[in-house]
């Protein structure tokens, strides 16, 4: 009986990362290139505007909904039971937060010190009110392992924003191309959202269950705001302590080094919180699989921001162009910063899913205080180079450690988590070796870059490529 119930809840897995992975790899090659294009059209100071508008989003984003949404995911019961109830918090919410948004957009673009931003920070925020929406049919296909619905939605969201997009950026509407062509990829997102999972928002509302509801919601929702706050701190600090422009290249920057967190945190996370939640009474078998998706996410995470860090500049120059060669003084070190988000993040759903929502408030709140103090010295002695370094050494000397405890609070053996990361760690150092040597030899070109990856890429496999059953494991 034992192994039927690992085989249930196996199968489902596997196959829901399978589509999570696809959904993941065609969105971000989708953006990737679009990316590449935009910036052959806009200059950063568009990006550093735009990157001013997102902030606000990103900010909001995180507190919608007030967190009640992933009570779907971890309910014991039915969870359409009080779907109505969390369709009338999220909804509520959201208009609520649109309005500060409508309201203190003005202060805050100026605070920013880009006051051009303040019809975008209007615009682009709408999409909060879509967040509000479909906050409940987004989690029940979460729940359920229906990844395939995600992926249609998000399919229709990418071919829909990078048209608009593009045609608007080719004829010269600025960070405000940025701004139409999310909103218009998010409203059709939804409706394909809501179509195929046989789920239009019914607002309801029922006193007790909105009550627990809250409980459970509330610390996360405080935890997301603390996750926006410690990942937009660099751009509030960048923004008004060095220009739009040095923000425009931040961002970009930051943009890059975030690929393993967009790419392969982001497969994982849309199936982890519910794989732990099923297994969060059985404290080996949780092990084992917070030790199986570390190594899942180590083996493409460290390979990656190895070739963003060592080949930051040959990379940069060769996708975006010569005009955005600064950008390399932040992607050097925001790589590192990277693989740490990735681990974070897996930990926070593990936290999360065994019901310790406040602890990973507090987790989230030492690394915003601990930014709060570091990037500001980062930014006036170092530039964005600066502000990128104390993000990293605030990452890697400060949150992974706490992590780390948080992780042994839980029973969670440390001893297990290195084994898991053994074989990728060693394959990553002498995968550096190989590119390090290349480095030296060659001078930065698409040449380096293409010669360095695939021989880099070819010191790595043997590493990794007998770990590819841990992924059948999972499934």
């Amino acid at each position: 009986m034992a192994h039927r119930a690992v085989q249930e809840t196996r199968g489902p897995v596997r196959k829901a990362l399978s589509f999570s992975a696809l959904n993941t790899v065609l969105a971000k090659l989708g953006s990737f290139l679009t990316g590449v294009v935009l910036a052959r059209l806009l200059v950063p100071e568009d990006f550093g505007v735009f990157a001013v508008a997102l902030v606000v989003l990103t900010a909001v984003l995180s507190m919608n909904e007030l967190g009640v949404s992933l009570a779907l995911v971890r309910w014991p019961g039915d969870p359409r039971r009080i779907a109505p109830t969390v369709t009338t918090i999220s909804i509520g919410s959201s208009v609520l937060l649109y309005a500060v948004c409508w309201f203190g957009a003005p202060a805050f673009a100026e605070a920013l010190g880009a006051p051009a931003a303040t019809g975008l920070v209007r615009l682009l925020c709408v999409t909060v009110l879509i967040d509000g929406v479909t906050a409940a049919p987004a989690q029940l296909v979460n729940r359920e392992f229906r990844q395939g619905v995600r992926l249609l939605s998000d399919v229709a969201n990418l071919v829909v924003t990078t048209g608009v997009t593009v045609s608007l950026a080719a004829t010269g509407h600025g960070a405000w191309s940025l701004g139409w062509g999310q909103l218009a990829g998010n409203v059709l997102s939804a409706l394909v959202l809501c179509r195929l999972a046989s789920m239009w928002p019914r607002p309801g509302f029922d006193r007790r269950q909105a009550a627990e509801l809250l409980r459970f919601g509330l610390p996360l929702a405080g935890a997301s705001a603390l996750v926006f706050a410690m990942l937009n701190v660099d751009y509030v600090v960048t923004g008004r302590v060095l220009g739009a422009v040095a923000l425009g290249l931040y961002l970009q920057a930051f943009n890059l080094a975030s690929w393993p967190v967009n790419v392969f945190s982001a497969i994982v996370r849309r199936v982890s919180l519910a794989a732990f939640a099923r297994v969060q009474d059985d404290p080996v078998r949780r092990q084992e699989t917070l030790a199986r998706m570390t190594t899942l996410l180590a083996v493409p995470t460290l390979f990656v921001c190895l070739v963003l860090g060592l080949l930051a500049l040959p990379l940069i120059t060769t996708v975006y162009g010569g005009a955005w060669a600064a950008a390399v003084a932040a992607l050097q070190f925001l790589a590192v910063l990277g693989a740490v988000r990735v681990f974070c993040e897996l930990c926070y759903d593990f936290l999360v899913a065994l019901g310790l929502s406040r602890l990973t408030l507090w987790l989230q709140g030492l690394w915003l205080v601990a930014l709060v103090v570091a990037l500001p010295v980062g930014a006036v002695t170092g530039d964005i180079r600066g502000v990128a370094v104390a993000h990293a050494a605030v990452a890697v000397f400060v949150v992974l450690p706490a992590y780390l405890f948080a992780l042994v609070r839980t029973g969670v053996s440390l001893r297990a988590l290195g084994s898991a990361l053994a074989k990728p760690a060693a394959g990553a150092v002498v995968a550096a070796m190989v590119v390090v040597g290349l480095r030296l030899a060659l001078p930065p070109s698409p040449l380096l870059l293409v010669l360095a990856g695939v021989l880099g890429a070819l010191a790595y496999l043997p590493f990794v490529w007998p770990l590819r059953a841990e992924f059948r494991r999972l499934g």
